[in-house]
């Protein structure tokens, strides 16, 4: 079964540095239709204005990973990181027992675009870690790059929940397939593009559960770039 959430369909936050769509509930937008799906609790699109972000602020028991599509992230955190995120970068913090962190545009011209997702954590009360990682274009041209995984195989970053995230850059006309093991669960977000689901067209910021599929197939409408997440 595949159910489609249309991106007009997601809670928007608009601030006047900041422009957030919510696929799930998510702060002051609380759909009880969209609180979630299987492990995967948030995906938010977020459009930053320059040398604007979120102060410093607490997370805890969840798995945070942001991905930055456009522009440039400043990150800080209790754990004594600090970093940049770039586009093409993937970010990991495993809240665990608690952790701080502040996330900013570093930039004081252009805005920044990223994706934050969160997922419930395989364990509540673990020590907090953090990660990022870059993944070359070419890794993920016209197929499916394994970029977090619950145990960093193929170099892929390590997620602490029985999850496998993908991400492909789709040339126009071009198919993949997917096969899902057995009672397994996936999530598909259009980040660009257009695409065809198993016969559904998806559009940039739409959002597709997959339950109880076994194959399915992706064909690109346009250039597209896409997010597969194979779920317990």
């Amino acid at each position: 079964m595949i159910t489609i959430l249309p991106a007009q369909q997601r809670g928007t936050t608009q601030l006047p540095w900041l422009d957030s769509r919510h696929t799930f509930s998510f702060g002051e937008y609380y759909n009880p239709q969209q609180m979630g799906f299987r492990s995967l609790r948030v995906i938010n699109e977020d459009w930053v204005k320059p040398s604007f972000g979120f102060p410093l602020h607490k997370h805890h028991d969840m798995e945070i990973i942001s991905c930055v599509l456009a522009g440039a992230m400043a990150h800080k955190d209790s754990l004594g990181n600090g970093s940049t995120i770039h586009a093409g970068e993937i970010q990991r913090m495993s809240a665990g027992t608690g952790i701080q962190h502040s996330e900013w545009n570093e930039s004081a011209t252009k805005p920044l675009h990223f994706l934050q997702i969160w997922l419930l954590p395989a364990h509540e009360n673990t020590s907090p870690s953090y990660d990022q990682r870059f993944f070359e274009l070419t890794a993920m041209e016209n197929k499916l790059c394994l970029i977090g995984s619950r145990d960093a195989r193929e170099n892929s970053i390590l997620i602490q929940q029985d999850v496998a995230l993908y991400r492909a850059k789709m040339n126009a006309g071009h198919i993949i397939n997917y096969t899902f093991a057995r009672d397994r669960y996936g999530w598909m977000q259009v980040i660009q593009g257009k695409i065809c689901l198993c016969g559904n067209k998806l559009n940039a910021g739409d959002g597709a559960a997959l339950s109880h599929e076994t194959t399915i197939t992706l064909q690109a409408i346009e250039d597209a770039d896409i997010l597969l997440f194979d779920l317990a």
